[in-house]
C-alpha cells in the first residue's frame, strides 16, 4: 500500500470515530464548538473518500484520448476537497459560531465535552503522526514545509493539512468550552467555533493554491533541471544543451523536452544511440520522468523563453 493511501485510510478511520463522538457530545451539551468540530470531522471523512477516488482514477493507464495518462484526476479531486473544506467546513463553522456568539447558550454536561475532546485529540494526533511520518519517509532530507511545497502528490499533503487543522481546532474548542464553563463567558464557545472556521478557511486557501499550481502545469524544481541539463552536457557527443522543459501529469508522471546540439557528423543510428543513452541516465536518476523528447535545434536561454520572469 502506498504511503498516501495508508495516511488516507488512517485519517478516515479516525474521523469516522471522532465525528460520531462529537455528534453525541453536541446532542448532550449543545456546544457550538462541538458542533463545528463534528461538521469538520464529517467533511474530512468525505474528503478522504474523494481523495481515494482521485487516486484510483489517476491510476488508469494512458489511452488514445489521454496519451499522458489520467494523473491529473488526482489534482482535480484534491481541488474539490479544498473547496469542500472552504465551504462546508470553514463556511458552516463560521456561520454557526457567529450565531452562537450573538445568542450564546450555556453548554450543559461539561464532562462530556472534555471527555470527547480528549478522545478526539488522541485519534487526531495519531492520524497526524501517521500522515507526517509517511510523508517524510518519501521526502527524506527535506524540511516538512519545503517538501509540501515541492510535492506533486496532493493526496499526501492534503491529509497533513486536514489533520493539523483538526488538531488545532480541538485545542480551540477546548479553550472555548473551558472559558464558557469556568468563567460563564458563554460567547467563548461561539468564538471558538469561528476560530475553527477561520482555521479551515486558511487551510482551504493553501490547498487551493497548491492544487491550482499542479493543475495549471507545474514543472520540476530548479535543482532537478540543472542536474538534467548537466547529464546531457556531460555526454561526449553533445556540444550544447538548451533549457529543459518539464510538466507533471501526475505525482509520478513527468514530461521532459529539451533541445540538444550534437557534435558535427553525428547522424542516423549513432544519434539515436546517444539519445537513448542520455534518456536512460536521466530516467535512472529521475524515475518520475516517464516521457523524454530530445531534439536537435536552436538553443534558447531562460530569458529568451521566459522574458517576463527574467525581467522581474
Amino acid at each position: 500500500m502506498s504511503s498516501s493511501r495508508k495516511s488516507i485510510y488512517a485519517a478516515i478511520a479516525a474521523n469516522v470515530a471522532i465525528a460520531a463522538a462529537k455528534t453525541v457530545g453536541f446532542v448532550f451539551t449543545g456546544s457550538s464548538s462541538m458542533l463545528s468540530e463534528a461538521i469538520h470531522s464529517a467533511v474530512d471523512c468525505g474528503n478522504g473518500a474523494l481523495l481515494l477516488v482521485g487516486l484510483n482514477q489517476s491510476a488508469k493507464p494512458a489511452d488514445e484520448t489521454h496519451p499522458f495518462g489520467y494523473g491529473k484526476e488526482l489534482y482535480f479531486w484534491s481541488l474539490i476537497v479544498a473547496v469542500l473544506v472552504f465551504v462546508l467546513g470553514g463556511g458552516v463553522s463560521l456561520w454557526e459560531g457567529f450565531e452562537h456568539a450573538r445568542h450564546p447558550v450555556p453548554p450543559s454536561s461539561p464532562v462530556w465535552n472534555y471527555a470527547i475532546l480528549g478522545f478526539a485529540f488522541l485519534f487526531e494526533g495519531y492520524a497526524l503522526i501517521v500522515s507526517v511520518r509517511e510523508f517524510k519517509q518519501s521526502h527524506q532530507g527535506t524540511g516538512l514545509i519545503a517538501a509540501i511545497h515541492a510535492s506533486k502528490d496532493p493526496s499526501a499533503f492534503t491529509v497533513i493539512f486536514e489533520d493539523a487543522a483538526a488538531t488545532l481546532g480541538l485545542v480551540a474548542a477546548f479553550i472555548g468550552v473551558w472559558l464558557s464553563n469556568s468563567f460563564g463567558w458563554h460567547r467563548a464557545d461561539g468564538i471558538a467555533s469561528m476560530v475553527i472556521g477561520a482555521l479551515l478557511v486558511t487551510v482551504a486557501i493553501l490547498l487551493i493554491a497548491e492544487c491550482k499550481a499542479l493543475i495549471v502545469g507545474e514543472g520540476a524544481d530548479r535543482d532537478t533541471l540543472r542536474a538534467i541539463r548537466a547529464i546531457a552536457k556531460a555526454d561526449p557527443d553533445v556540444t550544447s544543451v538548451g533549457l529543459p522543459l518539464t510538466m507533471y501529469f501526475g505525482p509520478h508522471n513527468a514530461l521532459l523536452t529539451m533541445n540538444v546540439q550534437f557534435r558535427d557528423g553525428l547522424e542516423g543510428d549513432a544519434m539515436y544511440t546517444v539519445v537513448c543513452r542520455i534518456e536512460s541516465i536521466i530516467q535512472q536518476r529521475y524515475p518520475d520522468i516517464k516521457q523524454i523528447y530530445l531534439e536537435a535545434g536552436s538553443m534558447r536561454t531562460s530569458s529568451e523563453r521566459f522574458p517576463t520572469s527574467s525581467a522581474n
